[in-house]
């Protein structure tokens, strides 16, 4: 067996955004803050470091990047010559602000270093230092080594990916996500235990990324359901918040499979969020790979850690892979999470959409090879 394991620093818990400044001062002097569609939010941010005599500006971050808002991000940091970055939001905010960390110490144009549609160019220095800190429990973007992009003209998502995209500081502040609304709570939760999930099951999975997996689908199994319900309880918020952070680190280093194999080239058609589209998918792919596992190849280890998964989720010590499914249906219906169609995609969509997902880098995570039949019988499911 051979691994890597890569993390940012981490400061994880309840208050630790008042830490922000000082970490910043302590990596320059101009800082560039990136924030979501409510800049507000980081009104004590911008205080610190005004009081720490630091020079700061701010630049929103409104919708998923593309090529072309990359583009207009990149040109004002560059206009502003940052010394450090900060991203304060949810996934959006955080892949713009680590793409366009090291886009400015890398040049050229960021197609050059895209992967599948540009030319996939190495990321060879180290970018301005990154700060990352979410106010969503999801993607667990604050640990990654990769920023996604979408590129409307080519109809895909696509990866910037390099060891110098890890952020330099994640700061993981559960109480930012106390105002989350309901939806948003779920469509992030869901898409957190995915990326727990898959990074669990994948065929790269390691035994220093398996007992994060394991924690934090624990966690989310008992958190998610109360949190959508009710947003102020503090500590399934600091769970949810663990669980993301988990699963950033665990797909970074172990991969993913065929809910985020088909999930990239689906948003990049139909521009659907992201995690809505995982949730959606998570029970019917789970479904599928268990099948395929039980038809093709009954003694493949994933099999038990699908067990595993089902005890992890219900609390029940005599269930079977099956029950996962079951239990991450009712969370679908549970959360009215929207339909595929409801996301934009037309079984007409489904062809072109198959071939895009098997070239996608996260299907050689998947435990099992799944067939064109067996994905398009995913998509008409959760259509």
């Amino acid at each position: 067996m051979e691994f890597e394991l890569a993390t940012p620093r981490i400061l994880f818990g309840p208050g630790t955004a008042g830490r922000i400044a000082a970490e910043a001062a302590a990596l320059g002097k101009r800082v560039l803050v990136f924030t979501g569609s409510k800049p507000e939010r980081a009104a004590f941010l911008l205080k610190g470091l005004e009081e720490r005599w630091l020079e700061a500006k701010t630049t929103e971050v409104c919708g998923e990047p593309t090529l072309d808002s990359l583009a207009r991000a990149l040109d004002k940091a560059r206009g502003f010559a940052p010394d450090v970055v900060i991203a304060m939001g949810g996934g959006a905010v955080l892949d713009t602000a680590k793409a366009v960390s090291v886009l400015l110490t890398n040049p050229g144009d960021p197609l050059d270093y895209l992967e599948v549609i540009g030319k996939g160019k190495t990321i060879a220095s180290p970018g301005v230092p990154c700060v990352a800190v979410p106010t969503t429990a999801g993607g667990g973007a604050e640990a990654t080594r990769n920023a996604v992009i979408g590129s409307p003209a080519h109809g895909v998502k696509a990866s910037l990916r390099s060891p110098h995209i890890l952020p330099r500081l994640a700061v993981v502040d559960p109480e930012l996500t106390l105002n989350l609304p309901p939806a948003v709570t779920a469509a992030t939760g869901m898409d957190a235990l995915a990326q727990l999930i898959e990074a669990f099951v994948s065929r790269r999975a390691n035994p220093l990324t398996d007992p994060l997996c394991r924690e934090g689908i624990f966690r989310a199994a008992r958190a998610l359901p109360v949190v959508v319900t009710d947003g102020s309880d503090r500590r399934r918020r600091e769970d949810m918040a663990m669980a993301s952070l988990f699963g950033g680190i665990a797909l970074a280093n172990a991969g993913l499979g065929a809910v985020h194999g088909l999930a990239a080239p689906l948003g990049g058609m139909t521009g659907a969020p992201h995690g809505a589209v995982c949730g959606r998918l998570l029970p019917a792919v789970t479904a599928a790979n268990v099948a395929a596992l039980r038809r093709r190849d009954p003694e493949n280890p994933a099999l038990e850690r699908y067990t595993e998964v089902a005890r992890l989720l219900t609390g029940k010590a005599d269930a079977a892979p099956e029950d996962a499914v079951g239990w991450l249906s009712e969370r679908v219906r549970e959360f009215a999470l929207p339909t595929l169609a409801d996301c934009g995609l037309s079984p007409a969509d489904a062809p072109e959409l198959i071939a895009r997902a098997r070239r996608a880098s996260s299907m050689r995570g998947n435990p099992v090879e799944l067939t064109a039949a067996e994905l398009a019988a995913i998509l008409e499911e959760c259509l």
